[in-house]
């Protein structure tokens, strides 16, 4: 898919555009789009194609409205039960408090078909800006957002072209730096445990970037277990039971998130399993969920309410940057070792 910057961003398109590609006249094109009037099948299916190829979307603004914005910013995410995203939509919110900018939420279920429906919907309501987590989308989606004519943010990561702005970390190196942390602490024999994979792109870069790690000092995954569900206590200490039944010499548990991390160190306890001697456990977001633990799970931050607090920022046009579109914010996030990696 083409990607662009804010100086080949154009506006909106329109009937037109839509009735030059598809062969025939605006009116039919506005029929087929209301899904109103005799349209034989073939034509409405040559006009859908067309739309859906250019990304275009109608608009649903009625009357003196129609060439003018609401003041609604779409912000789409994967979940709201994931305890990542309504801290990212905490320092969205904030950010955009005093803008006149309200923004509405749309979730996906980490479905790329769902994400592209949700888009779909957004736009044909003229939001001012559009904040959607990921860089990978589907095409029809992708072109939805070429030509959406307002900012658009893609947010959590920065590991990959954007379509405009993109506020984030990069997952690739996080990954990375979490296995130098492990190899120096002297763990060897290690397996990664990960949910919603592999639609959740920016766990698969984190653990590209963790196998990269290891393979620096001459290691590898030794095993792997993923679970297409969502991210639970439950399920990690099913999944950290099943790896370490089947691969009882690992001596190092890397998990795609908090939730089930956190999960995985109460089944190690609870199995007197010593942590971090006998065995270290890392996660990854930095939840708040890990401080009533027994033992601090070692995390990375993902500085998840500053990537909302600067992608709002962006679409409010209050970048300390000055710019128009067009940025990408890399975000560092730090490595807290916790009570689960051996000190070096």
């Amino acid at each position: 898919m083409s990607r662009s910057g804010p100086e080949a961003r154009r506006g909106a398109l329109t009937l037109r555009d839509v009735s030059e590609a598809s062969g025939v006249s605006e009116m039919t094109v506005s029929r087929v789009l209301r899904n109103r009037g005799d349209v034989s099948e073939a034509t409405r299916e040559k006009v859908l194609e067309a739309a859906r190829h250019l990304g275009y979307v109608p608009n649903k603004i009625a009357g003196a409205l129609a060439s003018q914005r609401v003041n609604l910013v779409g912000v789409i995410i994967p979940s709201l039960s994931n305890l990542v995203f309504p801290e990212v939509m905490s320092g969205i919110s904030e950010e955009l408090e005093d803008t006149g900018l309200q923004p509405v939420v749309g979730v996906t279920n980490y479905s790329p078909e769902r994400e592209e429906a949700v888009l779909y919907e957004m736009l044909s309501w003229r939001p001012s800006g559009v904040i959607i987590a990921g860089l990978e989308h589907t095409p029809a989606a992708a072109a939805m957002l070429e030509n959406a004519g307002v900012p658009v943010v893609e947010i959590m990561d920065v590991d990959g072209p954007c379509v405009d702005s993109c506020v984030g970390i990069s997952h690739k190196r996080a990954g990375l730096e979490m296995a130098r942390a492990i190899v120096r602490a002297g763990y060897r024999r290690i397996g990664f445990l990960g949910t919603k994979m592999p639609e959740d792109h920016r766990a698969r870069k984190r653990m590209e970037g963790f196998e990269a790690g290891l393979a620096e000092a001459g290691l590898e995954l030794e095993d792997r277990e993923f679970y297409s569900g969502g991210s639970a206590l439950k399920k990690g200490r099913e999944m950290t039971e099943t790896m370490l039944t089947r691969s009882p010499k690992l001596d190092f548990l890397y998990y795609s998130n908090d939730m089930i991390g956190a999960g995985g160190l109460l089944w190690c306890l609870e199995n007197g399993i010593d942590v971090p001697g006998r065995m270290g456990l890392a996660g990854f977001n930095g939840v708040d969920l890990l401080e009533g633990l027994p033992r601090r799970l070692a995390t990375m931050d993902s500085c998840r309410r500053e990537i909302g607090r600067r992608a709002a920022a962006i679409v409010a046009g209050r970048s300390p940057t000055g710019l128009v579109g067009g940025e990408r914010v890399e975000l560092t996030p730090t490595l807290e070792p916790g009570d689960t990696i051996r000190a070096v």
